[in-house]
Order: structure tokens, then sequence, then C-alpha cells
């Protein structure tokens, strides 16, 4: 295998040095097939007769095929003229902006920014056009602290004590840097949006690490492969914007993030993958994953789909967090150990209608919690619905929750382990899927169903068969007891 890597990689630098002798051979080649296809169609066409051709023939063809294979060879090394002349353009360009955005001044830190915009619309091959975005992304990601971001200082100094020794640190900034950063964030908004004039929506953007001071994508479409917001904080006394925002591209990455604005919004976002191979597809999906909301956040009627969508361990801390009428249809959507704190949590009306949807060990800690005209599972048809499975195993659902009116579809929904404690409401719930389970929870305080006080109208898709269910940690003995007595009890009423 070593030799052979070594072969194929002598051939590819033997290539390269002389790709200028191939393309003109190329050429040559071309012509010569070009005269010999339109001399072959001539004579069939016009019927012309074979003929012994002169001297003074054979002269003329000869001069015209040199010619022609003159031209091509001068129309090769033209264009590769060009194209030398457009790379070594290309860097000079790229350079001078480069050099800019590295200035200390931040006026010409901004005309760089703008520079390096107008070398990227200038230049639309992909690849030059992404090594200008990631230059301004890699710009982004930079350490960066907001306090100073509108200091005209360039360093602070402090003295600290260390061990007993007197000890100066000394603090380097970028100049009013903040002014530079939003420069950049407006810049590249802008050329992703729907109404730009030269659209950047097809590259990869990694903002991993980055800091976003009142950041506004709205109505951006990220189409690339992929899109990295890993570890980014957002913070601002404005909205935080993502709202009709679109993202396309097979990766879309939030984790980790912190957004600790007052508020988020994601409304009507977008988040589909329109070109995935099949390899790739186990891989693909949207990310939220640890992902921390400090302030309100509003999914609201947002649509999730693709192969997966992971709100894993997230936590929504805010006063608000919507989700009304989002559409959840990834093959799996996972809320798994998120946790749900703050004044109001809203799922009204959002659908779920992926193969698999997992609340597992989930923590509703909200004041209210509503998933009211909810659609949990798509419905079954011919005995195999879509939706395997939605799980609420070992949540913890606390405080005043809603299931009114929701839909509980698909072939199973599980809240087995479930710690209910508070004002939990399944009053005008639909249980539709196959199996429904209530086994075994850790706390049952406060549930309401529509068969309360009357056990004979549960329906029977719904376990277990005694109801309340019995507690975990309810000794089966025990249990067995209280069904004895019931059952001795109905036996006297009855005689």
């Amino acid at each position: 295998m070593r030799w052979w890597a070594r072969f194929g990689g002598s051939l590819s630098r033997t290539v390269n040095r002389s790709a200028l002798l191939f393309s003109v051979l190329a050429a040559v080649l071309g012509t010569l097939a070009l005269l010999g296809v339109t001399w072959w169609l001539l004579w069939r066409l016009l019927g012309a007769q074979a003929e012994t051709p002169s001297r003074v023939e054979l002269t003329k063809i000869a001069l015209a095929l040199a010619a022609g294979i003159g031209g091509a060879v001068a129309l090769v090394v033209a264009y590769r003229r060009q194209r030398d002349l457009e790379r070594g353009r290309f860097a000079d360009l790229f350079g001078a902006a480069a050099k800019q955005l590295g200035d200390s001044d931040v006026a010409v830190r901004i005309a760089g920014v703008y520079a390096m915009a107008g070398v990227a619309d200038e230049f639309s091959a992909v690849g030059r056009r992404q090594q200008c975005v990631d230059v301004l992304c890699g710009y982004l990601r930079l350490p960066y602290a907001p306090d100073e971001g509108v200091s005209h200082l360039v360093s602070k100094s402090q003295r600290i004590e260390d061990s007993g020794t007197a000890v100066e640190r000394v603090y380097h900034f970028r100049q009013n840097d903040r002014q530079v950063r939003e420069t950049i964030v407006r810049v590249i908004a802008d050329r992703l949006r729907r109404t730009a004039q030269t659209s950047w929506s097809t590259c990869d953007f990694d903002f991993s690490d980055a800091t976003f001071e009142n950041a506004d994508f709205s109505d951006a479409v990220f189409a690339g492969r992929s899109t990295r917001f890993s570890n980014a904080g957002f913070t601002g006394s404005r909205v935080t914007s993502f709202e009709r925002a679109r993202f396309l591209g097979a990766r879309v990455t939030f984790r980790g993030a912190m957004f600790r604005g007052s508020e988020t919004t994601f409304e009507h976002a977008r988040f589909a993958h329109t070109h995935i191979a099949a390899a790739e597809r186990d891989s693909a999906g949207t990310t939220f994953i640890d992902a921390t909301f400090g302030g309100s956040v509003t999914f609201d009627n947002a649509v999730f789909g693709g192969g997966r969508t992971a709100f894993t361990r997230a936590r929504f801390a805010g006063e608000r967090t919507g989700f009304a009428g989002a559409r959840f249809a990834a093959d799996l959507t996972s809320f798994e150990r998120a946790m749900f704190d703050g004044d109001r949590v809203t799922f009204t009306s959002a659908e779920f209608t992926g193969a698999r949807t997992s609340f597992i060990a989930t923590r509703f800690f909200a004041e209210a919690t509503a998933f009211d005209c909810a659609q949990l599972g798509a419905k079954t048809r011919f005995r195999a619905g879509r939706t395997r499975e939605v799980s609420f195993a070992r949540a913890e659902l606390h405080g005043k929750i809603s299931f009114a009116d929701a839909v509980l579809g698909g072939r199973a929904v599980v809240f087995n382990g479930g710690d209910f404690f508070g004002e939990i409401s399944f009053r005008r719930a639909v249980f539709e899927a196959r199996d429904i389970s209530f086994e075994r929870p850790k706390a049952w305080v406060g549930v309401q169903v529509d068969w309360a006080g009357t056990p004979g109208a549960k329906p029977a898709n719904v376990r277990p068969e005694q109801w309340p269910p019995p507690l975990a940690d309810t000794p089966p003995a025990v249990t067995a007891g209280k069904d004895a007595v019931k059952e001795k009890a109905g036996a006297d009423s009855a005689g």
C-alpha cells in the first residue's frame, strides 16, 4: 500500500507540473477529432465522391489543419495565462484585506472587513469564497472580552500579590473591537439573506467559541454542508434573532452554546436537510446538546426535519420557553435529561411525528408547562404507524402541567418510572397509541384523568390495570393485599 501511495503522489505531482502540456495535447487531439467528424458529416450529407487529391489540395488541407491546431494551442495558452493572472490578483487582494484585518487601528480593520467581503463577492469560485469566509469567521473566534469591547484602550495592567511578591499583569485588547465584530456579523448576515445580490449561503460557517452581541441572523439561509455555533456565546441588550432562518446543511450544531441575552428567537426557523447522502444520514442532524438558554427563548412554529434533532441536556432557564406550533419530524427527536425551568414552558399544538421522540429523564420544573392540543406521535395506519415510541420514562413532572386535548399516538407512549408531583392534567387527552404505560411511578400526586373515580372507564390500551398505578417502591405483597381488599369490598357490597 505504501508504494502505491508513493506512486500515486508522484503521478499527481507530475500531472500538476505538466498541466500545460496535457492541456495542449488535449486541444490538439480535440481539434483533429473535430475536423475528422466534420469531414465525415459533410461527406455523408453532401454525397461527395472520393477522388485522389492533387498536391495543391493536400497543401491547403495541411495548412488549414495546422492553422486549426495552432489556434487551439493559442486558446489554451491564453486561457492558462488568464487563469494565472486571476490567481495572482486574488492573492494580492486577499493578502491586502487580511493585512487590514490585522491592523491595530479600528477604522483600518473595519475597512478590511469590507475589503475581504468584496474579494469574496468578486471571486465566485467555491474555494476562494470559502477562504474569505473562513478568515471572517476566524476573526470572530479570536478571544474577546465584551466588557472591553468599546474601550479605546489597547492594554490594561493589574498588580497582584503572588506568594508575597508583587506581580504586574498586562492585558492587551484590540481597540474598539465591538464595532469590528458587529460589522463582520452584519456583512455575513446580509449575504445570507434571500435578497442578497451575492449569496454566500452555500459556504460552510464555523463560529465555534465565537462571541456574538445583539446578533441578527433573521431570514438567513445556511445551505452549506456544515454550520457550527459550538460553544458560541450570545449576549446583548437586544433580541438575538434567528427568526425565519433556514438551516439546510447536513450538520447544524449549537452544542454547548450559551444564550445569555434577555431574549432569543428561532420563531419560524426551519431545520431541514435537503441534500444528504445515504451514508451520512445517521450522522446528520440538528444539535443543541448541552446548550443553555439563560433568557426567554422561542421556537414557535419552527420546523425540525432530517435524521436527528437533539436538545439532550439542554437547559431552559429563562422566564418563558416556547415551542408552540413547532413541528418535530426528524427520525429522532431527543430532549433527554433536558431541564425546563422558569415561569412558563409551551408546547401547545406542537407536532412530534418522527419515528422516536424522547423526553427520558427530562425535568419539568417550570411553574406551568403546556402540551395542550399537542400531537405526540403520528397516527397509526394499517397497524404500522411511523412513530414507534414517545417516551417520558423517568421524567420529573413538577408544577402545573397540562396535556389537555393532546393526542398520544403512535405505537407506544411511555411514562414508566415518572415522578408526578403537582397539578398534572390529562383531561380530554386522546389515548390513541396501541400501548400507553404509566407503570411504577416514583410519585403520583395531583394527576387528573377523565376516568378518575370510575376505573372501568379507563381505556384498555392504558397500563397498568390497577389504577392509580402502584408506586415503584411499593412492595408486591402490599399491592396484592390492596387488590384483595378491594375485591372483598366489592363482593360484600354485591351481597
